[in-house]
């Protein structure tokens, strides 16, 4: 489990389909990131948060992680879409008797959002615009909790499946929103519990 506060940015240093690394053609393609604050603790097999994607790090070296992204993870996510070079929001999972500072987030995207614009309104404070699938627009709720790539942000308004959130100096300085262009896809990860409830209520 994660909670959506970014530890660390990393950079995206291979990205290929899995057969150019000696891994079979049915894991889909493999990742490698460079990063500083995560490589502290992590260990081979241990699960990392890339943009808001529950990974497995693998074949660690001294300052990189690789990850393999399944079919299905290059279909519902942005990470098909990432470069060498690009920088990628990263988190390690909560530990037992951590303060759970953002929300339950799963690392289990639920689909990508348009990403539409990043108004400037003052004092490094920016107003965040993503446009969601209409499929996902039933679980998100103003004042409620998304995670957009892998960042716990609070709903601020929601409109015609447009949604806008407030980005505080320190978030924009510290993830990787202040470098998209407007139509670039961003990962979402609704609130698992407005899942529950829906399932339980057409029962």
């Amino acid at each position: 489990m994660f909670t959506g506060i970014i530890e660390d940015l990393g950079k995206v240093v291979e990205l290929g389909k899995a057969e150019e690394f000696g891994v079979p053609e049915s894991a889909g393609a493999r990742l490698r990131v460079r990063c500083a604050t995560v490589m502290s603790d992590l260990t081979e097999g241990a699960s990392i948060a890339v943009n808001g994607v529950c990974l497995t790090a693998v074949d660690l070296r001294a300052d990189s992680f690789g990850a393999d992204l399944a079919p299905e993870t290059l279909r519902r996510s942005n990470l098909g879409d990432l470069h060498v070079g690009a920088s990628v929001n990263l988190e390690r999972p909560l530990t037992a008797g951590g303060r759970l500072n953002g929300h339950i987030v799963q690392g289990h995207v639920d689909g990508t959002g348009e990403f539409l614009s990043l108004e400037e309104l003052g004092d490094d404070n920016w107003w965040l615009r993503i446009r969601v699938p209409a499929e996902l627009d039933r679980y998100v709720v103003f004042k409620g909790s998304i995670a957009i790539d892998g960042i716990s942000l609070t709903v601020a308004a929601i409109e015609h499946c447009v949604v806008s959130v407030t980005i505080i100096p320190h978030t924009y300085r510290n993830t990787t929103l202040g470098g998209y262009q407007p139509g670039a896809r961003v990962n979402l990860e609704c609130d698992v519990l407005a899942k529950h409830v829906e399932k339980l209520m057409q029962r």
